[in-house]
């Protein structure tokens, strides 16, 4: 499966980098909400798989919300603070409550 199927399949997909902590952050904030997002760490020879695939240098994380970027820490996080992010996890299935 390419990536950009996996991202158009799988309602929450985290790209993220091991040992990065603004990663765990993001990750601990979705399982947090009861989302269990498809989460791929990308080590530096997978990250030029990425930055091809969706062009540019992306950042880490990149949280892709029902198959379209959502962004990376800040967005995801003033999301939440602004009461946007569950809303968006509802329309993408990603949460049923």
């Amino acid at each position: 499966m390419n990536l950009r199927d996996l991202v158009a399949e799988k309602s929450v997909v985290v790209f993220a980098r091991k040992g990065c902590c603004m990663c765990h952050v993001v990750k601990l904030l979705l399982n947090g909400h009861g989302v269990n997002p498809a989460i791929l760490d990308v080590d530096e020879l997978d990250e030029a798989d990425v930055t091809q695939v969706f062009g540019g240098a992306p950042q880490f994380p990149t949280v892709f919300v029902g198959g379209v970027l959502f962004g990376g820490l800040e967005q995801v996080m003033g999301a939440h603070i602004s009461g946007e992010l569950v809303p968006r996890l509802r329309e993408a299935r990603a949460l049923w409550l």
